[in-house]
C-alpha cells in the first residue's frame, strides 16, 4: 500500500477515486489511460478484499508510480461504502477535486478533461448517459439500458431533482461540495448511492451541471448490478422524499 501523499504534494491536485472487486483484468489498463489525461490527477483504488488479486495489482502499481494509492477493505462492503471510504481519504488531503470512477472502461478517461474545465463554474459535474433526452450507450443488453433509463427517471420524478442521469457513477466533485455534505448522514450502497449523493447536492442548492458521455459496456469481468442493488433503489428514492418532506435530510 501506498504511503499517505503530504499536504504539500497533493495541494491542487485531483484524485479519481476507483472502487474495485476482482477487476484484475480491468485495472492495468484503466489506471494509465485516467493518469494520461492531466499530470495532476492521482487515482486512488478502493479494493474491497477482491479474491482475484485485483488488491495485489493495484499495490504493485502504486509501489511503481507515487501518483497510484491503495485504499484496502477487509471485505466487499459495497459500492456505497466503497466511495465514502474513499472521498474521506481525499479530503483528509487537500485534493481539490474528487472524481467517481468505475474500473472497466464504460466511462471515458477522456471525459475528465472536460469534467475539469466545467468545475471551473460549477460544484458537480455528472458524466451523463441521458442528456437532452439522447441515450449515449454502446453495448448494453436492451434490459439494462431499460432499467437504467427508467430508474433515472423514476428517480427524477419522485426526488423532483432536475438531473437526467441520477444512477450514473461518473462524477466529479469539489471538495467544497462534499464537505457541504454531511457524508455521515448516507445510507444507500447500492446504485441508490448515487441517486442519494445527487438529491444532497441539490437540496444544498450546490451548481450541478451534466455533460455527455458514450458509455460502453465492459469487455471483461462481471457486472456488479444485482436485484438487490435494484430494490433498494426503488424504495430508497421514497424514504429521500419522506426525508424531505419532514425536514430530515
Amino acid at each position: 500500500m501506498s504511503q499517505p501523499s503530504t499536504a504539500a504534494s497533493t495541494a491542487g491536485r485531483m484524485l479519481v477515486i476507483v472502487p474495485t472487486y476482482n477487476e484484475r483484468e480491468n485495472l492495468p489498463r484503466k489506471i494509465p489511460q485516467i493518469l494520461a489525461q492531466d499530470p495532476c490527477i492521482d487515482v486512488l483504488v478502493v479494493d474491497d478484499a477482491s479474491p482475484d488479486g485485483t488488491g495485489e495489482i493495484a499495490a504493485e502499481m502504486a509501489a511503481a508510480d507515487p501518483r497510484v494509492h491503495v485504499l484496502p477493505r477487509t471485505a466487499k462492503d459495497g459500492l456505497g461504502a466503497a466511495y465514502l471510504a474513499g472521498f474521506r481519504w481525499g479530503l483528509e488531503r487537500p485534493y481539490r477535486l474528487l472524481f467517481e470512477m468505475d474500473a472497466d472502461i464504460s466511462h471515458p478517461p477522456e471525459a475528465l478533461v472536460r469534467m475539469i474545465q466545467e468545475a471551473e463554474h460549477h460544484d458537480v459535474v455528472i458524466g451523463s448517459r441521458y442528456v437532452d433526452g439522447r441515450v449515449t450507450v454502446s453495448n448494453w443488453p436492451m434490459s439494462r439500458l431499460l432499467i437504467s433509463y427508467f430508474g433515472s427517471w423514476y428517480a427524477r420524478a419522485i426526488t423532483r431533482m432536475p438531473v437526467r442521469d441520477a444512477t450514473g457513477g461518473f462524477n466529479c466533485w469539489r471538495r467544497e461540495a462534499l464537505e457541504a455534505i454531511d457524508l455521515s448522514r448516507i445510507r444507500s450502497n447500492g446504485y441508490a448511492f448515487q441517486i442519494e449523493l445527487k438529491f444532497r447536492a441539490f437540496k444544498k442548492g450546490l451548481r450541478m451541471v451534466e455533460i455527455p458521455i458514450l458509455f460502453t459496456e465492459r469487455d471483461s469481468g462481471d457486472s456488479k448490478m444485482s436485484k438487490r442493488i435494484v430494490r433498494e433503489a426503488i424504495w430508497r428514492v421514497w424514504w429521500l422524499r419522506l426525508q424531505d418532506l419532514l425536514g430530515k435530510l
